[in-house]
């Protein structure tokens, strides 16, 4: 007896489009962050917050123009193949490709922008690590509030080269940073700018704590720094314009 086995070899199309489909097969939901170009200022810094609900909340300040911080709320839709979302709000409709951790602002006819400057027009998605390449606002030292500071006050950990850098509320200061087991971290001593300032008090005291500090917790977005057991010495908050 001879048996003939006929196996289809029929290509299943919409398996296909799901291999390609951002929606289903990425964890698109987050904060993305970039600085896309500008006509008449330096760059639009540009903060787009994705929602598992389908809403979206969206920053925007025009940066060596204004210090001012533009919110946008709405809602946004996926196109049909998976890869693309219409951010919509009262006035505008504006089109992004959803990569892996990327978001690419799209023109006007929801077509990828050409040209010396298209990688300006990628927002990186943030989170992969919550401590580091995250602006952190400096909002208490000691348990008192930061107030009347020349510059707000920040540290920015590198993700790369294990480096720190900020500004101590007067002063850009640079150095290094160790994290070991058990929420420890050390600091180098740093090296900053010599400006005067009318308070120096605050970034006298940041800098100490900087010295001092040898563990750290990290609970909703709230950094602290600490000495062994003591009281939090220095309270963070992430601020993407802080900088």
């Amino acid at each position: 007896m001879i048996t003939v086995l006929i196996v289809s070899c029929k290509t299943n199309k919409n398996a296909a489009l799901n291999s390609d489909n951002s929606m289903s097969n990425l964890d698109w939901n987050g904060t993305y962050v970039g600085t896309t170009p500008c006509a008449d200022c330096e760059g639009i810094k540009t903060v787009i917050t994705l929602n598992n609900d389908l809403t979206f909340t969206k920053n925007t300040q025009y940066l060596g123009k204004s210090t001012d911080v533009s919110t946008e709320n709405g809602s946004f839709s996926w196109n049909k193949a998976g890869n693309t979302v219409t951010l919509k709000t009262d006035t505008a409709s504006n089109y992004y490709f959803v990569g892996e951790h990327t978001l690419t602002h799209l023109d006007l006819n929801g077509k990828k922008i050409t040209g010396d400057l298209a990688d300006k027009y990628i927002l990186k998605q943030q989170g992969a690590d919550p401590l580091k390449d995250m602006p952190w606002k400096l909002v208490e030292l000691r348990g008192k509030a930061v107030e009347n500071a020349t510059k707000q006050p920040y540290l920015v950990f590198g993700s790369e080269d294990n480096r720190v850098s900020g500004n101590t509320s007067c002063n850009g200061f640079g150095g290094e940073y160790e994290l070991l087991e058990g929420n420890r971290i050390k600091f180098s001593k740093m090296m900053h700018t010599m400006m005067a300032c009318p308070n120096m008090s605050i970034e006298n005291e940041f800098m100490q704590v900087l010295e001092m500090a040898d563990n750290y917790t990290l609970v909703n977005g709230v950094l602290n720094l600490n000495k062994g057991r003591m009281a939090t010495m220095a309270k963070f908050e992430i601020d993407y314009f802080v900088n």
